[in-house]
């Protein structure tokens, strides 16, 4: 369903050239949770940012649902991304003015100009989305009222909310403690199971990675394979 073929990335640093992916490819499928392991600077999160089209690579192609994600301009990969991905990040990005209930809509209220009855129906999902998670009763509050694993809880169901074929989460337990992070890890397999959406997670913690399906390890911007 996501596939990443010889993936190069290389950033400029003044006369120097940092080769951050050096040939990069794998492949997601339906309803698989990978986990992405490896030490600080071997291209992890690089490599999640490009999977997602916020990062462009040098060299290689990325394919959702035998798209080829590169080949769009910017206004329609954004909106294919829109559509298609959802992003969990180590901070959680949430609106301060707004409510739970609010945060989570938002990404469907950009990809659209919704009708009322289309609006209500959102709202709905929304409200499922933030039962799933275990905030049915915090809903209204506002990312200030709620702890970070609830901020964490918010910021999942947002991910989900346009229903996308793939979630890319980015050490999503980072900043949590370590009951709060296997709850939130409980969740996502949760939800992986729930809503059948296909997982990648970027994570520094092995213990976590062990409980995905499937296990890359990364160094030098490479992909070590057993």
């Amino acid at each position: 369903m996501l596939r990443a073929d010889n993936i190069h990335k290389t950033y400029k640093d003044g006369k120097r050239e940092l080769h951050v992916l050096r040939g990069v490819s794998l492949e997601l499928r339906k309803d698989e949770i990978i986990a992405i392991v490896g030490p600080s600077g071997a291209g992890k999160s690089t490599l999640l940012h490009i999977l997602g089209g916020i990062d462009k690579p040098s060299s290689g192609k990325v394919f959702l649902d035998n798209s080829d994600f590169y080949s769009l301009d910017d206004a329609k990969r954004a909106r294919f991304r829109n559509q298609k991905i959802g992003f969990v990040f180590q901070f959680y990005y949430l609106l301060p003015e707004f409510t739970a209930l609010e945060n989570v809509m938002l990404p469907a209220l950009i990809k659209r100009q919704e009708t009322k009855d289309k609006k209500q129906g959102l709202k709905n999902r929304a409200e499922i989305l933030l039962e799933d998670v275990g905030l049915g009763k915090r809903m209204h509050h506002r990312p200030g009222e709620l702890s970070g694993g609830e901020q964490q809880r918010v910021a999942i169901a947002r991910a989900l909310v346009n229903n996308p074929k793939v979630l890319l989460c980015d050490e999503p337990t980072g900043n949590l403690d370590s009951e709060m992070g296997e709850e939130i890890l409980n969740i996502l397999f949760s939800l992986n199971k729930k809503h059948k959406t296909a997982i990648v997670i970027v994570t520094h913690d092995k213990e976590i990675a062990r409980k995905a399906h499937k296990i890359i390890e990364m160094k030098d911007g490479r992909i070590l394979w057993d």
